[in-house]
């Protein structure tokens, strides 16, 4: 039964993954100055420069993604943008043990789970 719907269910899946990113590409304009000196904090050189580079790839490859265009090229842009920024932004290691630390690691912990879903996205377009 479900099999029947295999095109809908992929749709809302695309849709819910692009938007997470896209809507973290807005969240990331609106609050420039502040991450762009948290990358600086954590040694990213010209930050802000690179971090318009990430908002681009977060809007731009999310719309793709609920597009269903380019889905391999534009999820891997994505992945590709989570190993970056997941050892800059949850630190966790930075951290004592506390309520800071634990969100660092949760933070962690969905960027794991957003790469699978990646993952599963790419191998699905690489199958059709």
């Amino acid at each position: 039964m479900l099999a029947d719907f295999h095109k809908e269910i992929l749709f809302v899946g695309r849709l819910l993954l692009g938007g997470a990113f896209i809507f973290a590409g807005l969240r990331n304009i609106q609050n420039r100055a502040f991450v762009a000196q948290l990358m600086s904090a954590r040694g990213v050189p010209q930050a802000p420069a690179v971090l318009w580079l990430g908002i681009v790839v977060q809007v731009a490859a999310g719309i793709l993604l609920i597009a269903g265009v380019c889905t391999a090229a534009s999820a891997t842009l994505l992945l590709l943008f989570l190993i970056a920024a997941t050892p800059m932004f949850h630190n966790f290691w930075d951290y004592q043990p506390g309520p800071d630390r634990v969100a660092k690691i949760n933070g962690v912990v969905g960027n794991v789970a957003l790469a699978g879903a990646i993952l599963a996205l790419i191998a699905n377009s690489l199958q059709a």
